[in-house]
């Protein structure tokens, strides 16, 4: 079956087979280096966003791939009828740049550009992303360098470790007590920083924490 997924899958499985980045892909076929990046692959309301026929004929054409070859990494088989490993590659911020406008929209997905990519041990999907953790306000759970994969719009409830970024742009990691259609409740992970309870109305997403790079 044809699916966004496996169309966009098929893409970075061609970059990899051909020892290249999704980037490195569009350049070699003579697009802009963002063109395949994961942020580009969802609209900012987070519908599916397809590449175009005549992409997908320029990055063929320019490794040399066939048609069928192509085909078969969209329905997950590679010559031998294999099924190919996936990458695991998502966008990378630093929590301060979360904080600054122009990189997620109004739901907390990717926007525009300016992202780096980090390579997973574990598969992404098509919405996750990296937070950096920096500083020591996270300790002792999540160290100044770690990754964090953040998933937005995945359901939450008490329990769950997430990323809040409110309206002026304070982007945290803590673990959700509670959240009511008026407020979201909020305990640090660093005891000597206080637990927080944020009107909604002044927090612009919630995204669960899915993986840590500990």
């Amino acid at each position: 079956m044809l699916s966004h997924d496996r169309v966009w899958a098929a893409i970075d499985a061609l970059a990899e087979r051909y020892s290249l980045s999704a980037s490195g892909l569009a350049r070699r076929a003579g697009l802009d280096s963002t063109a395949f990046n994961k942020s580009k692959r969802l609209s900012s309301d987070g519908r599916p966003r397809w590449p175009s026929t005549e992409s997908l004929a320029k990055i063929i054409e320019a490794t040399g791939a066939s048609l069928d070859e192509f085909t078969g990494l969209v329905e997950g088989r590679d010559k031998t009828g294999l099924a190919p490993a996936q990458r695991s590659s998502v966008p990378l911020l630093g929590f301060a740049q979360a904080g600054a406008g122009g990189f997620f929209d109004d739901a907390g997905f990717p926007a525009g550009q300016g992202w780096d990519l980090v390579e997973l041990p574990a598969q992404a999907t098509e919405t996750s992303y990296a937070l950096q953790i920096q500083g020591d306000s996270m300790l002792p759970l999540y160290r100044n360098g770690d990754v964090l994969i953040v998933e937005p719009g995945a359901a939450t409830r008490k329990g769950d470790r997430v990323v809040v970024k409110t309206n002026a742009g304070e982007v945290m990691a803590k673990v959700l007590d509670r959240q009511t259609a008026k407020s979201i409740v909020l305990i640090s992970l660093n005891p000597e920083h206080p637990d927080r309870d944020i009107p909604m109305r002044d927090v612009e997403w919630v995204a669960r924490i899915v993986w840590a790079s500990q």
